[in-house]
Order: structure tokens, then sequence, then C-alpha cells
């Protein structure tokens, strides 16, 4: 819906509503994780997120190169573009109407209250928003490609890039998680995301940025898929859905902030503040991962 809004604007104040529409359709990721957490074992649920992953980011390597294809080759217009892509979604709705079923239940939902959740979880929560008041933007990265010389057609190759790096480690890390465990891979994606900073503060030539940007698709290959793993594995099984979408909103809520604190930070003090001070929230996510205790298998 909101691509068929997309395609027929005029003007910016017609995009309004239909980016909010678009937004709000990411309501599916918590029942969309409920269902795989819920057909997953302890032994292959990081595998089975991992796949997720895989699929959702290579389905974004095909729409940058269609769109790059469309655009560039074909010299289609926006307009057609957004039409052409309001088809997958329809497909999707029609997938899950057809194939996808309910776990069915004759069990009442009694609610949920925050003393219910365990020491774990409340910790992950905590350490989780922490970090996603750090982690803004990738836009800000692609500005400072930008800044440093990259020209204008080559940033949707960096784009590219790390969604596709992504793409090809996801499936690796979460069998990983499944054998050495989920903290390990968490711990290793923030470090991955540490070093990108580190790196985006002292790098300044192109082939160092580019390969920040191969460091960035392997911190959200091992980030996405493991931290749904971890949320699933801490929650009741009875509350696995609600707790999944809490969790979304919280870091969504402070993710919210990030890219804002970003940039007065780029503004006022340079475009490495940000780097600096997400470097330091990261650190402290790193410190309280280890009081963490994930599910003994």
């Amino acid at each position: 819906m909101s691509r068929v809004g997309y395609a027929f604007s005029t003007i910016w104040q017609h995009l309004v509503p239909f980016r909010v529409l678009d937004r709000a359709g990411k309501m599916r990721g918590a029942p969309r994780d409920a269902i795989v957490a819920d057909l997953s074992t302890d032994e292959n649920r990081g595998r089975n997120f991992g796949l997720l992953r895989t699929m959702d980011n290579l389905g974004a390597v095909c729409g940058i190169l269609t769109s790059l294809f469309l655009s560039g080759y074909l010299g289609w217009s926006y307009t057609n573009m957004f039409l052409l892509a309001s088809f997958p979604s329809l497909i999707g709705v029609l997938l899950i109407l057809l194939f996808i079923k309910d776990r069915k239940t004759k069990e009442i939902y009694k609610g949920l209250s925050f003393k219910d959740l365990t020491f774990n979880f409340k910790l992950f929560l905590l350490l989780s928003a922490i970090f996603a008041l750090g982690s803004f933007s990738y836009s800000f990265l692609l500005v400072y490609a930008r800044e440093a010389g990259f020209a204008v057609s080559f940033v949707p190759v960096l784009y590219l890039i790390f969604t596709a790096m992504a793409s090809l480690t996801a499936l690796s890390f979460g069998k990983l998680a499944d054998r050495v465990g989920r903290r390990f891979v968490l711990i290793l994606a923030y470090l991955l995301w540490g070093l990108m900073c580190v790196g985006f503060i002292y790098s300044s030539e192109y082939l160092g940025i580019i390969f920040l940007f191969v460091v960035y698709g392997l911190y959200r290959g091992a980030f996405e898929p493991v931290q749904k793993t971890f949320v699933s594995e801490l929650s009741p099984i009875e509350h696995r859905a609600s707790l999944l979408g809490a969790f979304q909103m919280t870091v969504g809520l402070c993710a919210l902030p990030a890219s804002l604190i970003a940039g007065l930070l780029w503004d006022t003090f340079g475009g490495r503040a940000p780097f600096y001070f997400s470097l330091g929230l990261t650190s402290l996510t790193v410190v309280l991962m280890l009081f963490l205790r994930e599910k003994t298998k």
C-alpha cells in the first residue's frame, strides 16, 4: 500500500502518511520472529534466524541491483519502480494466507507484567537499549563516505557491499551461535561494530572505507539473527511473541533519538564525534554482556 502511495505522490507532503504506513508495516517483525522461534529447537534456532536474515538481506541486494538496472539502463521512472515494488508485498500476503498456519491453543492470554521478566531478560533489554542509543543509521556511514570523496554514483555500491556481506554471513553466524553459544557471537558482533567505529575515526582512504563497509556487513550478519535468537530464548514460551514485540519497541524507541544525537554531535563537534560516542556505549554494552547468562542447552 505504501509503495503505491509513493508512486502517485507529487509533493513531499503526500509522502508523509505513506511513510508512516510503511513503518507501521514493520509490526510484522514480532509475529514473524515468534513463528520462527516456535518452529525451531535450541539446536537450530540460530541457524533458522540466520536463514531468515540471509533471505531478507538477499532480497535487499536483488532490490538494489534491480533498481540500478531499471533506472540506469532502461530509464524507468520512480513511479514505475515503486509500482513494481508493491508486487512482492502482495505475493507475501498471498503466501501467508495460503500456507502459514497459526499454532492453535485453548489457553487464555493472561497478560504480562514487568515483574514476570527474569533478571537475564531485563539485563539484555537494558544493554540492548544502551547499544541502540549509539547504533545510528547506516545513512551516516554513506554521508561520511560521500564527504571523504566518493562519487555520488558510487554510494549505492557501498550500500550494496554491506548488504551483500550481511546476506552471505548471517546463516554462518547463526550456525556458529548454535555451536558455541549466543553470547559469544553477540559479543563478537558488538566488537565488529566497535572496530568499524575505530576505523571511521582514523581512516580516510578509499580502500580503508570500503573495507569498513565490509566490516559493517559482518556486524549485521552476526548481530541481527543472534539478537532475535537470544530474545526468543530468554522469553517464556507463552509470552514469546509479546516479549519480542516489547523488545523491538524498546530498542526502536532508543534507536529513534540515536540518529538525532549522532547528527547533533556531527554538526557540533565534527564527523568523527558520533563514532566516539557510539564506541563508548558499545564498550559499556560489552561489559554488561559479561554478566548475562544464556539458556543452558
